[in-house]
């Protein structure tokens, strides 16, 4: 029978030459932190600005073995070291270069386990690593974290391990939120002069971290155990019930030892700078494809959102070849890289099966000669057993991706799972888009194939709800894009004001104004940017379209001009030689002042898009404006209610 001990962390001795706790700061000296020593425990505060963020937070891993039972670490060692340099992403998001500038503290036992805290000037980040290579199994993970305060969260609630992880960001105080309250990650904590969001990365052989409160000042981590039986719920191909779970988190078998996931703290002094925080990426696992080359981000003309409600053809439309056909062409005419044939195209349960109304062969050798690739919607228990055999054959087809959709879980197993999908698409040069999914937790540093994914309370739930407004979509660059892409898919050409917004699943509108749509994608980051409404739809709007296509979706530059949470952002973007602007305002109408000395020298030609003079009424109402500016230009632009202002800066010849 295993015996039960907790490694302990930092004993009574360890730091005596230190006066009993170590120093970091990060390499601005702004954000220090002090590792304290504690019986059993890593113990650790850290201040940012003056201003003390966390007090006596603890860390600690439980391990079951049944050798050294109760045996009790001894420190051995220290060693502080300095990072400073650029990280080029192979798919990049916000920018092609990220400085990585942090100071580490690693801290040594005699059983082979030690901590590591890294500082940087945007946050503080700890994980566990072990140099064991035999098997280990993983009871718990202490993740306390004592704030100095009753601050606020914006806090994801759920209602179980199993879900999509679509949630609202729920305002509470830290003393509000019991142990009954499930969060998932990333999550918001303001306190009064800074912002924090608390995420996780290097996720691997190992569950998703989650938080829940204890009506203190303090929030605790979880995590959902291992699954050892689960079945489909009655009547359902994808949804399941665990009906079984083990009494560990992980047993972990690596021959070089483990790295257990980050735990990061990213801090901002203004809103503006968790728009640009990039230490989800750089704490990620590294690269691990040799040939990237392959990987081509782009955009995806969507079906399922607007039910392929195309018209003015002269075949029926639907799950078929003539209407894929069409997505093509209305692809090829604007230059969109993908389609996608979301559900219906296979018979469920058999991905390789197709119905008879579709001729994928022809669809893709249409494609191909319109210079259009094709991704596959599959669920993800469908491939699972024969994940190899599946993917080579899509891949022999011709496809360019796949959205794997409705996993719901990231146990152990779930996230092995998305790492195994990952590997084998990249053998296949195949895209991957996880919907139903966890956040971004590392996987797309060394996959880059993982171009995107969903776990975002994104557009598509206007199909059946009320609550994507204005006000969401300025809540989640400050929190969910924190973690990495997401897949939030934008572009209703069907506008309204929050008065004349109606729930319609199979002809659905966004609750913000048009303008409010194309600065989505400017402002919204997803290497892999689904249009999601119908191309009839955009073949009638074609100046909105238009300027849809030629906004990219990665990005060498970015600079946020002005960002507010919950109010505003103002992001400016730079592809090449070109800038893009995109404004977001909340259920308000506003008025922004731009300021272009981010622009180089010489005359530039912006086209705008902005709220028409109606919009205010009637939320499709958009205005195209074209003029000529320099870097000395301040541009004065007014948005209506739920509204948004998008523009490009070419520079003129």
């Amino acid at each position: 029978m295993n015996k039960v001990f907790s490694l302990l962390l930092i004993m009574f001795f360890s730091f005596s030459a230190f006066g009993q706790s170590l120093l970091l700061s990060s390499p601005d000296k702004n954000i220090s932190l002090k590792v304290t020593n504690q019986s059993g425990f890593v113990q650790y505060d850290i201040t940012s600005h003056n201003e003390l963020i966390l007090s006596k937070a603890k860390a600690n891993i439980t391990f079951s073995s049944t050798d050294n039972a109760q045996s009790k670490l001894q420190y051995l060692s220290h060693n502080i070291t300095t990072v400073n340099q650029v990280v080029n992403p192979v798919v990049q998001q916000k920018s092609k270069e990220i400085i990585e500038h942090y100071n580490q503290l690693s801290i040594q036992f005699d059983n082979e386990l030690s901590i590591e805290f890294r500082v940087f000037n945007e946050g503080v980040a700890y994980r566990f690593r072990s140099k064991s290579a035999s098997e280990i199994e993983v009871l718990d993970e202490d993740v306390t974290l004592n704030f100095s305060g009753d601050f606020v969260v914006q806090y994801p609630l759920e209602k179980g391990f199993y879900s999509h992880n679509e949630r609202a960001y729920l305002t509470k105080t830290l003393q509000s939120i019991s142990a009954e309250n499930l969060a998932s990650l990333p999550l918001l904590v303001e306190t009064p002069n800074q912002k924090v969001v608390f995420t996780e990365s290097g996720l691997k052989d190992y569950p998703g971290l989650w938080v829940v409160g204890s009506n203190k000042n303090s929030l605790h981590g979880t995590h959902p155990k291992r699954v050892k039986s689960a079945q489909l719920k009655k009547d359902s191909d994808r949804n399941e019930n665990i009906t079984q779970r083990y009494n560990d988190i992980a047993v972990i078998t690596r021959e070089q030892g483990v790295d257990f996931p980050w735990r990061i703290f990213a801090i901002s002094q203004n809103d503006s700078q968790l728009l640009t925080n990039e230490l989800s990426f750089l704490l990620a696992n590294p690269l691990e494809i040799e040939d990237t080359s392959w990987i081509k981000p782009g955009k995806v003309a969507w079906d399922w959102w607007n039910a392929n409600n195309i018209y003015g053809v002269d075949f029926k439309s639907g799950i078929n070849t003539q209407t894929y056909k069409y997505y093509i062409d209305f692809a090829a005419k604007y230059g969109i890289e993908y389609i996608i044939l979301d559900e219906g195209w296979y018979e469920l349960g058999n991905a390789l099966e197709i119905v008879p109304d579709i001729n994928l062969e022809e669809i893709i050798s249409y494609g191909k000669r319109k210079n259009v690739d094709i991704i596959l919607w599959v669920i993800w228990e469908t491939i699972e057993d024969d994940l190899t055999k599946l993917l080579a054959q899509y891949a022999q087809w011709g496809v360019k991706g796949i959205k794997v959709d409705f996993m719901q879980r990231d146990d152990q197993a779930m996230v092995q799972y998305y790492w195994r999908v990952a590997k084998e698409a990249a053998k296949n040069k195949l895209l991957v888009n996880f919907h139903g999914s966890y956040k971004p937790a590392g996987l797309r540093r060394a996959y880059p194939n993982v171009i995107t994914r969903e776990g975002v309370r994104g557009l598509e739930h206007n199909k059946w709800a009320d609550y994507i407004t204005a006000e969401h979509n300025l809540t989640l660059p400050f929190i969910r894009m924190v973690a990495g892409p997401m897949d939030y898919t934008p572009g209703a050409m069907v506008n309204t004001q929050p008065e004349n917004f109606r729930i319609s699943f199979n002809r659905p509108m966004s609750k913000t104004t048009r303008a409010h749509q194309l600065a989505l994608y400017v402002v919204f980051e997803s290497p892999l940017q689904m249009l999601a409404d119908s191309p009839s739809n955009y073949l009638a709007n074609e100046q909105s379209t238009a300027f849809i296509s030629k906004v990219p979706t990665v990005w060498d530059e970015t600079k946020i001009l002005s960002a507010k949470f919950q109010d505003h952002i103002v992001s400016a973007r730079r592809s090449g030689d070109e800038w893009f602007i995109g404004v977001l305002g909340n259920s308000q109408a506003r008025q922004f002042n731009i300021d272009l000395s981010f622009l180089g020298q010489g005359q530039y030609q912006l086209t705008s898009m902005s709220d028409g003079i109606n919009a205010d009424k009637f939320a499709s109402d958009i205005t195209k404006k074209t003029q000529q500016v320099t870097s000395q230009n301040k541009l004065t632009i007014e948005l209506a209610p739920s509204g948004g202002w998008a523009a490009r800066i070419t520079p003129s010849n």
